[in-house]
């Protein structure tokens, strides 16, 4: 049977260790002994074939990131649990990552399709909770921008309709318009961006509301941006003009850690088996 260690990371890593233990040998490390539910596996003396490293994998000090540990999980440790010639799976994995890990070979589970369309669920979710506890207002008929028709923000659109949302799409191009269409919600072009609302999430990882755009709207209008970094809001622009904006990275985590971590442990559990590996390496 494989063996897989759950090095380090949020409460998503322990939820994927559990569904990842009902087909594999799992142990965890990089937690507190009171985060973990009882029926997690204990750390285990055997070499595992694989291990599961968080998104992002590293924290400032090139250590493994451990939001729920009160120790320090370097790469060493991790090193020493690993057998030869061992598979790294990660979330966003950095060069600086493959170069510490340079003997093994680094997967990164992020870039997989399965996970980027079952994440925009739980992301969008957790992107409406932000909304309905910042505003004062409720979301039926609330004038509602939407930057970005990929995963999430059409995942938004189907959300915010079923509040009764008035919904606006801001696209690039024509595949955009043609799925805001699809869904129903209109479309206008990002260049052209209207600035009556009370509420606009944004889903592109690239500047779009500089200074000049943020001027544009109201005080009153909260920005959500759910891109990962860069980003997509000059937020030293946003505080000077006195706009709200929540900068909501790892949603999936935060809000839904069940969910999220089934997602990854399911989408590892895909890459080992096209990789065709039947025992541990």
């Amino acid at each position: 049977m494989e063996k897989i260690l759950i090095a380090g990371g949020d409460m998503r890593q322990v939820y994927c260790g559990r569904r990842l233990a009902e087909q594999y040998e799992v142990s965890v490390i990089g937690f507190d002994g009171d985060m973990l539910p009882d029926d997690t596996a204990e750390e285990r003396p055997e070499k595992c074939g694989y291990a599961v490293l968080p998104v992002p994998p590293l924290d400032e000090n090139g250590c493994v990131s451990t939001p729920c540990f009160s120790g320090k999980l370097t790469v060493s440790d991790v090193k020493q649990r690993l057998a030869p010639h061992a598979v790294i799976f990660a979330g966003r994995v950095s060069d600086e990552l493959c170069r510490l890990f340079d003997e093994y070979e680094v997967l990164d589970y992020m870039e997989r399709e399965e996970l980027s369309l079952r994440n925009a669920v739980p992301t969008a979710e957790g992107a409406v909770q932000i909304a309905l506890e910042e505003m004062p207002v409720t979301l039926s008929g609330e004038k509602v921008l939407i930057v970005g028709m990929g995963r999430i923000g059409t995942a938004l659109a189907e959300i915010l309709k079923g509040f009764g949302a008035d919904i606006t799409a801001a696209v690039r191009n024509a595949k955009g318009a043609a799925k805001a269409a699809l869904l129903g919600v209109k479309a206008v072009c990002t260049k052209d961006m209207p600035h009556g609302y009370g509420l606009v999430f944004n889903t592109v990882p690239s500047m779009i509301f500089g200074r000049e755009e943020l001027s544009r709207f109201g005080k009153d209008t909260l920005f959500i941006d759910l891109a990962s970094k860069p980003g997509g809001i000059d937020l030293a622009s946003a505080q000077e003009l006195g706009m709200k904006v929540v900068w909501a990275l790892g949603l999936p985590g935060k809000t839904a850690p069940v969910t999220a971590g089934e997602i990854i442990a399911e989408t590892v559990k895909n890459m080992i088996s096209e990789r065709g590996d039947d025992h541990v390496r």
